[in-house]
């Protein structure tokens, strides 16, 4: 092997590594945003997940915040981002995943798009019919980015109930931690609970079909569905979950690794 023929392949290895490196490089974060007083006033107001912690897992939740808006870009479409969006998306993120103090980043998210009211599944027009679609989670083009109506992410907080489109979504992004947007978070729960919890959808669905469930009849379109839903009632309303519902309530428990009854035990 002549001395060229070495050189030259060591280069085109040098040049394919250096390609390499700028394709996979960890990306560079902003620096990391002060904590406004404006959001801790607006989660004192709006927020019964964090009114209920104590001092000290306050200052974790509102750390956890600050990492989340250094990671994920969050753009208004149409509209401007305020801080009460800012404050509402990063909890909405942080609630879900406040029981693993080790997993505070959603694969792969890297955006999220806030539009100014419903949008249309499609074309995503925000003028006109069938302006439906509340929050979504992006595939295809949109692979990355979680998208939200602004009207339903503030309704979620502002408005007493079960439902959270903030949380729902978000939820949706933790289920598909294991690839598979199924229902089935087998990437946080025990293989002991799978088929509990399998069985618990089946149960819990026919008593919806039925009509002796209060939960929403939208977690009867699938499994992820489900998931998603139970997830705001779950965040929103624990203690009616727990009263209602106490099966699913405590396996909910195992999934998100948070005592929500303050009984001093997970599940």
């Amino acid at each position: 092997m002549s001395p060229s023929f070495t050189f030259a392949a060591l280069a085109v290895l040098l040049v394919f590594g250096l390609i390499l490196y700028f394709i996979f490089r960890p990306k560079r974060l902003p620096p990391l945003p002060a904590f406004l007083p404006e959001w801790r006033e607006l989660l004192l107001q709006y927020v019964n997940f964090y009114q209920n912690l104590s001092a000290a897992d306050r200052k974790k939740f509102e750390a956890r915040m600050q990492a989340f808006l250094q990671q994920v870009t969050l753009t208004g479409i149409e509209t401007e981002i305020t801080e009460k969006d800012r404050a509402f998306i990063a909890a909405s993120a942080i609630i879900p995943t406040f029981g693993f103090p080790r997993w505070n980043q959603y694969p792969k998210l890297e955006q999220v798009l806030l539009y100014k009211t419903h949008f249309r599944w499609g074309d995503f027009a925000t003028e006109g019919k069938d302006r439906r679609v509340a929050g979504m989670v992006g595939g295809g083009f949109l692979n990355g980015k979680l998208l939200l109506s602004r009207p339903s992410l503030h309704r979620g907080f502002k408005v007493e109930g079960p439902d959270n489109t903030g949380i729902h979504e978000f939820a949706h992004l933790l289920d598909k931690a294991d690839g598979d947007t199924d229902g089935i978070p087998d990437y946080f729960l025990k293989n002991d609970y799978l088929i509990p919890w399998v069985e618990m959808i089946r149960k819990e669905s026919l008593a919806i079909a039925r009509g002796d469930s209060e939960i929403d009849s939208y977690a009867l379109t699938n499994q992820a569905e489900f998931f998603a839903v139970a997830a705001e009632y779950f965040f929103n309303q624990p203690y009616k979950l727990n009263r209602d519902h106490p099966e699913l309530f405590s396996l909910l428990e195992r999934v998100f690794q948070q005592d929500m009854n303050e009984d001093g035990k997970i599940g």
